[in-house]
């Protein structure tokens, strides 16, 4: 009936969310799993996978503003537009690979702060880089979310071996839960 107010549907907007993967590697199980948190996400939310982390020129504090390469304008660009940022980064020599923290130093002026960011894992062993790149996007001043950890255990499996792990229901469970505790985050601030 017009006018009455419980028959209006309430309208959630979607979220979209920037899933970037800090593993270059053609084979990545990062990438993987972010691709696999894309097919994944909650109705009312989608996951953009970025896929530009190898184009991105070295930073420089010299190339901001108008100097900015087009490359980090897009990056800058997907953050700024982007509800929430999801990372999925391997480890290289107790650290996070050099890639990755090239593109946070990217948007870490205005891009980062304040935004709602959630690691997910692909290998039980990254702790060193977990606690790096955790300080690293808190000093950043992404909000980070670290009420649900998500680790698929993917590291040394070749690609079919990952598409067969990510495709089980526990796992699909695993991400598709992941990133509704990450909406809730993202819609409560």
């Amino acid at each position: 009936m017009p006018g009455n107010e419980s028959s209006k549907l309430i309208s959630i907007p979607l979220l979209n969310i920037l899933a970037i993967s800090g593993s270059l590697r053609a084979a990545s199980t990062n990438s993987a799993l972010s691709a696999g948190l894309a097919q994944n996400a909650p109705t009312g939310c989608r996951v953009i996978v970025y896929d530009g982390l190898g184009r991105l020129p070295i930073f420089n504090p010299d190339d901001e503003g108008e100097r900015t390469p087009p490359q980090a304008s897009a990056l800058i660009d997907a953050v700024t537009a982007a509800d929430g940022v999801i990372v999925s980064c391997p480890e290289y020599a107790h650290g996070v690979p050099g890639g990755l923290k090239n593109a946070l130093d990217v948007v870490s002026r205005d891009a980062a702060v304040g935004k709602p960011a959630m690691l997910v894992h692909a290998s039980p062993r990254s702790l060193f880089a977990r606690a790096a790149l955790a300080e690293i996007m808190r000093t950043m001043s992404f909000a980070l979310f670290e009420d649900t950890a998500l680790e698929i255990a993917l590291l040394g499996k070749k690609p079919p071996e990952v598409d067969r792990i990510l495709s089980e229901p526990a796992s699909q469970l695993a991400m598709h839960n992941a990133i509704s505790a990450f909406t809730d985050f993202i819609r409560s601030r």
